[in-house]
């Protein structure tokens, strides 16, 4: 009796398998959702960095919206513009090519040159610092050297420079311009990867209240406006910034200024992703 309870038992629950799946097959086959081929493609052609630098969840979604046409060939900020041409050859469209950017930031006041008034100890974070009582930096505009922009960087290229200050390796960046997005200081702007005369800083301040908190800052003396022939440089809120359209890295701008916190990069021959700031001779100053 009780051997026959249980092939009844086993017949039914193999009767019922056989009807479940019967059902998903005809479910499947009527509620199938179809996926774009490319999408795969696409995939292969992101980063894979799930960054979310363009807005979207991962590079599964933004696969899938490029592959719907429902973002623009270059939404990869991550990938720069080797991915928006890879997706373009998917998509099967032209895409006018950019000047590439990098993030350069705007400081270079180490504890050398811009010492500390106290001693931050808590989390490794910048906006952390800044909320307590901005970080102990004499400078309130100055790189305050933690973490923030180095772990929001996909591709690890932002780096300890000298004395604490953050570097950024150009030939790694891509110009997504998440760091830029993270820093609770406003101190990273994307340049063009060509432009070879920088700003390197930031602070609000002018005259001697600037040099005292750090001796490299910007002064606000506008002789940099002064001696630029090609009007490319001007000073607002006390800090110098420089038009890229305009600038044709003469360099005039660099070798004025008293303070050195105009500066030109010039690339190591045979390595243009790599290089060093250089000051101006003196002698070619007012």
């Amino acid at each position: 009796m009780q051997l026959d309870l249980v092939w009844k038992a086993a017949l039914a629950l193999t009767g019922l398998g056989m009807l479940f799946g019967a059902l998903l097959a005809v479910a499947f086959r009527f509620f199938r959702v179809e996926v774009d081929p490319r999408v795969e493609e696409l995939l292969e052609a992101l980063p894979g960095s799930n960054c979310g630098a363009c807005g979207l969840p991962g590079c599964e979604a933004a696969a899938e919206a490029l592959a719907a046409g429902e973002a623009p060939p270059d939404v990869c900020k991550a990938g720069g513009p080797d991915t928006t041409a890879a997706v373009a050859r998917i998509l099967g469209v032209e895409v006018e090519a950019g000047a590439r950017r990098v993030a350069h930031i705007r400081c270079r006041g180490g504890e050398a040159l811009s010492p500390s008034l106290a001693f931050y100890q808590g989390v490794d974070s910048c906006r952390g610092a800044e909320l307590a009582a901005g970080g102990g930096k004499a400078c309130p505009y100055g790189c305050l050297g933690l973490k923030d922009c180095a772990d929001a960087c996909p591709v690890s290229a932002i780096s300890f420079g000298e004395e604490g200050v953050r570097e950024v390796a150009i030939d790694k960046c891509t110009g997504c311009g998440i760091c830029a997005d993270v820093c609770p200081r406003g101190l990273i702007e994307m340049v063009p990867i060509d432009q070879k005369v920088l700003v390197r800083c930031n602070s609000r301040y002018t005259g001697k209240k600037a040099v005292s908190l750090c001796k490299v800052a910007c002064t606000g003396c506008r002789r940099c406006e002064k001696v630029c022939p090609r009007d490319a440089v001007h000073v607002r809120d006390g800090v110098a910034y420089i038009d890229f359209e305009k600038c044709d890295d003469c360099g005039e701008c660099a070798a004025a200024c008293p303070t050195n916190s105009i500066q030109v990069w010039t690339p190591l021959p045979g390595h243009p992703g790599l290089g060093e700031f250089t000051v101006p001779p003196k002698e070619h100053r007012e």
